[in-house]
C-alpha cells in the first residue's frame, strides 16, 4: 500500500517573486497539477468522465508554509487522501525540498477539498465519487509526514 502519490517539480525563474522565493500562489497550482497528474497516471478512466459531465469543484484549499524555496530547488509534492465521503474528498499535500545528499526538508503542507458534480453549467448538482477514482484514491489513505 502506497502512502501518497508524488509528483516531481523543479521551481523556475518565473515562479519566483521580486525577492528570490516562490510565489506562494504557485502552491496552489502544484496542488492541482499533482491531483491532475495523478488522474493521468491512476485513474485514466476519470479523465473521460471529465469530457462528458463530471466536474470537480475545487471547494476548499489552503497552505501553511515552514521554508521558503528558490529557483532550481527539487520538490516532490505529495498527495494523499484525507477523506473520502459520498460526494467530496479531501486530499493532502506535503511539500518535500529534495537536497543532492538525499535528505528531505518538508517546507509546506496543504489541503483540497473537491465536490464531484454532474450536468451543464447552470445546473449542475452534487455526484457520487466515480467508482474508479475512489478504487484509485484507496491506497493513498494515510498519515501525512510529520516535519
Amino acid at each position: 500500500m502506497e502512502s501518497y502519490y508524488e509528483h516531481r517539480h523543479t521551481v523556475g525563474f518565473e515562479e519566483t517573486n521580486i525577492v528570490g522565493n516562490v510565489y506562494y500562489v504557485n502552491y496552489l497550482r502544484w496542488q492541482g497539477r499533482c491531483r491532475e497528474m495523478f488522474l493521468r497516471d491512476r485513474a485514466p478512466e476519470v479523465l473521460a468522465d471529465l469530457q462528458d459531465d463530471l466536474k470537480l469543484f475545487t471547494l476548499r484549499v489552503d497552505c501553511e508554509f515552514f521554508a521558503e524555496i528558490t529557483a532550481f530547488d527539487d520538490l516532490a509534492i505529495r498527495m494523499r487522501l484525507v477523506e473520502l465521503a459520498q460526494t467530496q474528498i479531501e486530499f493532502g499535500f506535503d511539500y518535500v525540498r529534495l537536497d543532492a545528499d538525499g535528505g528531505e526538508t518538508l517546507i509546506a503542507r496543504g489541503s483540497q477539498r473537491v465536490a464531484c458534480m454532474r450536468g451543464p453549467n447552470t445546473r449542475t448538482v452534487p455526484a457520487r465519487v466515480p467508482e474508479a477514482l475512489a478504487r484509485a484514491l484507496e491506497s493513498y489513505q494515510r498519515a501525512p509526514v510529520r516535519g
